[in-house]
This record gives structure tokens, C-alpha cells and sequence, in this order.
């Protein structure tokens, strides 16, 4: 075997990444879900609906 092509075979060997990128998706993916979750619960509860119905009626009302 020549240099060249054992030194390719080596390097495949110790850096081989077959499927990071669907592991990295899938994390992501489950990442931005969960943080789409919290935000929902936060936004739909009873303190902070009643805060952005008091701003939006507020500007609503405003004097020009």
C-alpha cells in the first residue's frame, strides 16, 4: 500500500462523522420545540395575556 493511501485510510478511521449531522438536526430540532413550548406557556398565560391586552388597548386609546 502506498503512503498517500494508507495516511487517507488513518484519518478516515479517526475522523469519521458519519451521522453528526442528523444527530445535530435532531437536538436542534428538539431544542427549538421545547423552547417553543415554554414560550407558548408563557405568552398564553392569565399575567402576561392580561399585560398585552392592557398595552394593546392602551395604544389603541392613545391621544394623537
Amino acid at each position: 500500500m502506498r503512503n498517500g493511501v494508507r495516511a487517507w485510510l488513518v484519518s478516515r478511521q479517526v475522523r469519521d462523522d458519519t451521522g453528526m449531522t442528523t444527530a445535530e438536526y435532531a437536538m436542534g430540532t428538539l431544542a427549538a420545540c421545547a423552547f417553543a413550548t415554554a414560550l407558548f406557556k408563557v405568552v398564553t398565560s392569565d399575567t402576561v395575556s392580561s399585560a398585552l391586552e392592557s398595552v394593546i388597548g392602551k395604544a389603541l386609546n392613545a391621544q394623537f
